[in-house]
């Protein structure tokens, strides 16, 4: 790779800002809601610097020791005929990409609505009303796709110092602020500690074998693994030390965001009696609610969906970063062309995908809508199916033991190499066969 990252905490920040999307604001707080609180948040950490972290480093390691794109180091590492898992990877975050953009688009739109004040309503069935009138608007969720894929080409067209790393620079501080703002706020209002009672006590009686195997699919899930996106960063490092130390930082920072959503929505919707179990409506539909309540309300609730959006795009910006470092590699495009090209594609994909919310809500797949069918074979199929090969590959090509990390003790170097051959691939492999039947 032409391009690296000027320092590690660039990369760092890259790496956590891919795995911090907005899943992680209403999808954990939700999940843990129903699945024990604290019981479920201890499970998700033992997966996250467990299986979760062993995958992250692979993937780094693999790219940071080849130096290059995704396709190009699985033929490096396993042989020619291996270059199909890299596509996989390729294809998965281009297919992401074209959904991703337009639940991106909806936090453009509702970032407007919020500093315009339309979202000083109290009443959830009028933001019931609201949000599905937004979404199936043949019009307004179409622009805001394209504003979001636009923003994302145009921090990808900087490059990876000028671009993607200073955009992390500022967005990743830029979120913690926010939550930490809105986690204070939330704090301070009476009744809140109700709320927090029931996101860290570990209520076990409320675990079973489901919350086992979603705490295993979201520690997965929350790390962006599974899309070779941690092999093109790790391939713009200037070399191959402290990768494990990394891995690590990167690891830290996404569960923190996790824990931090959960302190941010718990204490805040259970002070205005409100259920954090809302599922995805907790963001669009339930969290309004809350700040319609307070003084100053509309003020946070711009902040509320800027996080959203911020967690967003640096989502989207190592999905188009992933698929840009392919075809420059593999057809020799310039990066201009190649973010130009790969945005306009997802734009057009995007415009169907967003009116499967409205005027072609009745055009199903096997039942499934649009938006439906992209994210069943995206998270159900092709991330897992990456996973458990680049597991495989690392615990058992002979050239994988030479990338090794040097920096960690020989139990370490043990732990990992039987997780990569044995644990990985069989819990990866529930979430696959779970997503499938």
């Amino acid at each position: 790779m032409s391009q690296q990252w000027s320092s590690r905490i660039g990369h760092i920040l890259a790496a956590a800002g891919s795995a911090i999307g907005i899943g992680a604001i209403w999808k954990f707080p939700y999940v843990s809601a129903t699945n024990g609180g604290g019981a479920f948040l201890i499970v998700f950490l033992v997966f996250s610097f467990t299986l979760g972290m062993a995958v992250f480093m692979a993937e780094t390691l693999l790219g940071s020791h080849t130096r290059e794109g995704v396709v190009k180091a699985f033929k490096q590492l396993a042989g020619r005929h291996w270059g199909w898992v890299g596509v996989l990877g390729v294809t998965c975050s281009w297919c992401i990409f074209s959904f991703y953009s337009v639940v991106g688009g909806w936090t453009v739109g509702y970032t407007f609505m919020a500093a315009a004040g339309k979202l000083n309503i109290t009443d959830s069935s009028q933001l019931n009303s609201l949000f599905t009138d937004f979404i199936s608007n043949p019009f307004l969720p179409v622009i805001t796709h394209l504003l979001f894929a636009a923003l994302t080409c145009y921090v990808v067209l900087g490059g990876v110092q000028r671009g993607v790393e200073k955009a992390v620079k500022i967005m990743m501080p830029l979120l913690f602020l926010i939550m930490l703002v809105l986690i204070v706020v939330g704090m301070t209002l009476p009744g809140s500690s109700a709320g927090l009672k029931l996101f860290l006590y570990p209520d076990f009686s409320h675990m079973s074998g489901k919350s086992v195997l979603d705490a295993l699919g979201l520690a997965f899930f929350s790390l962006s693994i599974g899309l070779g996106i941690h092999v093109t960063y790790g391939a713009y490092l200037p070399d191959s030390k402290g990768i494990a130390r990394s891995s690590v930082w990167v690891v830290t920072l996404s569960c923190l965001v996790c824990v931090l959503a959960g302190l941010m929505i718990f204490p805040a919707l259970s002070s205005a009696g409100l259920d954090p179990a809302a599922g995805p409506g907790l963001t669009f539909m339930t969290m309004p609610v809350f700040f319609a309540h307070l003084p100053g309300g509309a003020i946070l609730a711009v902040a509320f969906f800027l996080l959203l959006l911020v967690a967003a795009l640096s989502s989207s910006i190592s999905l188009l970063e992933n698929i840009v470092a392919f075809t420059q590699g593999r057809w020799g495009w310039s990066r201009r062309n190649a973010s130009l090209i790969i945005t306009a594609s997802i734009m057009l994909a995007g415009i169907p995908v967003t009116l499967s919310f409205g005027e072609l809500s009745g055009f199903t797949l096997g039942g499934k809508t649009l938006f439906d069918v992209l994210d069943f074979l995206t998270s159900n199929l092709m991330m897992p199916l990456f996973g458990i090969i680049i597991c495989l590959v690392f615990g058992w090509s002979p050239r994988a033991a030479t990338l090794m990390p040097e920096d960690i003790s020989p139990f370490w170097r043990a732990s990992l190499r039987i997780t990569w051959r044995y644990i990985g691939p069989l819990f990866i492999g529930v979430i696959l066969v779970r997503g499938l039947i």
